[in-house]
């Protein structure tokens, strides 16, 4: 069976599991909010760790002595993630963009908040220059209109090449990847799938390289690499939801392993691939059981 028909597979069953556990899942939401802040912020180099993140969201203040700017950074984040998760069926077009750019920046640089680039602001990612200032508004209205229109892609695909593509055209100054991983979210809740995290660990490995070659080419064949890693995030968010609903008890994957007799370097390469039911949770491996 094809990830695609896997993840439709699991859709139809969470989509009849979920009705009345609206708010177990809410709850699952929001304890993942921090992980879902903390991750994205990291992709951009933020020093603060998870701990730190969940300090921040719950009490607004950590111990050590941190810049303003990565407190609002990590405030901010959440208020965009709150925002959109009460919201499933957000259309994902320019003025959501500017909002949520808005929400993003604003405390942080007031100047650039809510706008696209103009006239003289350009942005360097690695050793791409994004399109002029004047092209990004016209870029982006392409780039939506494809997403809408594409019939020759899967609805994965479509959301892959989308976040290539707006990454490519930057049209922010500042907050562009974690804008681009928000709208990634809003577009799978508006096809009723769970949000997913795109984990800083792996962005050097299975991120970022994937934008160096798309943003040279724009060739639609390296959106291939993205597709694998959204597909491979859904059915963890999946896989998670669908654990919570239905199982009796949630164990670490190293115990499950251990238990049934499983070599757990197997076992977690196993879940690493998403071939079993497995998800992570503050980083650690687990599993229903």
């Amino acid at each position: 069976m094809s990830r695609i028909k896997y993840i439709q597979q699991l859709k139809k069953s969470y989509d009849g599991l979920k009705k009345g556990k609206e708010s177990l899942l809410e709850k699952i939401d929001e304890v993942e909010l921090a992980e879902q802040v903390y991750n994205s912020n990291a992709i951009e180099n933020s020093t603060l760790t998870l701990a730190e993140t969940e300090k921040i969201l719950l009490e607004q203040s950590v111990r050590r002595e941190i810049s303003v700017r990565e407190l609002y950074e990590a405030q901010n984040l959440s208020n965009v993630v709150t925002y959109l998760n009460k919201r499933s069926n957000q259309k994902v077009d320019l003025d959501l963009m500017l909002l949520l750019h808005r929400f993003l920046i604003g405390g942080i640089k007031d100047s650039i908040a809510g706008r696209l680039r103009k006239d003289g602001e350009f942005v360097r990612i690695a050793n791409h220059i994004a399109p002029a200032p004047d092209q990004v508004e016209e870029l982006l209205t392409a780039a939506l209109d494809r997403y809408n229109q594409e019939v020759d892609l899967n609805f994965i695909e479509k959301i892959a090449l989308f976040h290539l593509e707006f990454e490519r055209i930057h049209p922010f100054c500042d907050g562009n990847g974690r804008i681009g991983r928000v709208l990634i979210n809003q577009q799978l809740a508006n096809l009723g799938l769970p949000p997913v995290i795109i984990r800083n660990k792996g962005k050097r490995d299975y991120y970022y390289p994937v934008f160096e070659k798309y943003q040279h080419t724009q060739d639609h064949r390296h959106a291939e690499m993205m597709t694998n890693l959204l597909e491979l995030s859904v059915l963890e968010s999946l896989h998670k939801r669908l654990a919570y609903l239905t199982s009796k008890n949630i164990t670490k994957i190293t115990e499950y392993a251990e238990s049934n007799g499983l070599d757990i370097s197997n076992t977690l390469a196993k879940a690493r691939r998403q071939t079993i039911p497995a998800f992570r949770d503050k980083g650690v491996w687990k599993i229903g059981t």
